[in-house]
């Protein structure tokens, strides 16, 4: 039930989008102000950045890649938004690399070879890979990112709330850019989709779903830092580094696994993040920038927000969702900094892009 809900929300968002529905701007925090960047992205998900002046989407439901263009110099509005694939199996995952874009879908990687040269063509994607774990259930969409080794990482959801998966979901890979030398890097991972390396370590840092059902204010969603290879951090025995599992946790001490390095809240849905390496947005200077999809089944309603998370682990409501009677105005998916310091943020239940910059003096 859940995910047919959500499935038409995200359909019936991307139809108002495509419509040209008026889009409603969430609540930016004090020194801040934010625009409208793109209002036509029906299902906007994960995005990365191409050349200068282009942006590409992900999309859930709606199953599209976009390609967006603008005025990098001015980067205040979007000239061009392009479908560039469809018909796809929610295509979440987006990474440029080489001139070639990649896109995950719940099985495969696919590419568009020398896609700016096609932006208007809507050319047919190449399977790369075909054969990413899969097995019916919840989890399965992706986000995708090349790390500072040229190495293509994807994460494998567990296909559950809460189940044993050993080491055959809930997971981290990484693999060439020909799509070979897989390698599984980090384990007990229940569902990641967002992450970064931190600029001065190039270590992998990611956001982790805590499960449901246990309440509404336990378990935490989590950031964490990969240290090694092969590393666990608890899925399904230890959530939020503390909680054993009632189901799972019976001999499998949380003392065994690596827990988070910062809690960011029960249920809050913590997507996409962006180490935010430029600009001057006060405390977050190679700090982290988080968006929270926000809660499903909570009854007071949790994320729905844009987070800062400064290096010592202090958080900062950045950009709010919510009005001022808790009414949900949308639901960030991604952040993506752009070079001029302002930051892109999609909001799938909108179907648009926002751009969340410092306030003018």
């Amino acid at each position: 039930m859940k995910r047919l809900s959500c499935m038409l929300t995200a359909v019936l968002g991307g139809a108002l989008a495509s419509a040209g529905h008026a889009v409603t701007l969430p609540h930016p925090a004090t020194g801040y102000r934010v625009e409208v960047f793109a209002p036509d992205v029906p299902s906007a998900r994960e995005m990365t950045l191409g050349p200068p002046g282009t942006i590409f989407v992900g999309s859930m439901n709606a199953g599209n890649v976009y390609a967006i263009t603008y005025d990098p110099l001015h980067p205040d509005h979007a000239a061009r938004v392009r479908v560039v694939a469809h018909d796809l199996d929610m295509p979440v995952g987006v990474a440029f690399h080489n001139g070639t874009l990649y896109v995950a879908d719940v099985a495969r990687i696919l590419v568009l070879p020398n896609i700016m040269s096609s932006l208007d063509a809507s050319p047919q994607p190449r399977k790369l890979v075909k054969d990413l774990p899969w097995r019916a259930g919840d989890h399965d969409w992706k986000f995708i990112a090349f790390g500072p080794d040229d190495k293509l990482y994807v994460p494998i959801g567990a296909p559950c709330n809460i189940c044993s998966v050993g080491h055959d979901f809930g997971k981290i890979l990484r693999m060439d850019a020909d799509g070979g030398h897989r390698q599984d890097i980090a384990f007990g991972i229940r569902n990641s989709v967002g992450f970064d390396w931190q600029p001065d370590t190039r270590k992998l840092w990611f956001t982790d779903n805590g499960r449901d059902n246990l309440g509404d204010d336990i378990p935490s969603d989590e950031l964490n830092r990969l240290d090694h290879k092969g590393q666990e951090f608890g899925y399904p025995y230890c959530h939020q580094g503390d909680i054993a599992d009632p189901v799972f946790g019976k001999g499998h001490p949380c003392a065994n696994y690596t827990p988070p390095v910062a809690k960011l809240g029960a249920h809050v849905a913590a997507l996409g993040m962006r180490f935010y390496r430029m600009g001057d947005w006060p405390g977050l200077h190679d700090g982290i920038i988080v968006a929270e999809h926000g809660s499903w089944n909570r009854r007071t309603p949790s994320g729905y927000r844009v987070v800062g998370i400064s290096r010592d682990m202090n958080q900062q409501v950045l950009l709010d969702f919510r009005d001022a009677d808790g009414h949900v105005l949308g639901r960030p998916a991604d952040v993506q900094p752009l070079p001029d310091g302002s930051v892109l943020v999609s909001d799938d239940r909108q179907g648009a892009i926002f751009r969340l910059l410092r306030d003018k003096p």
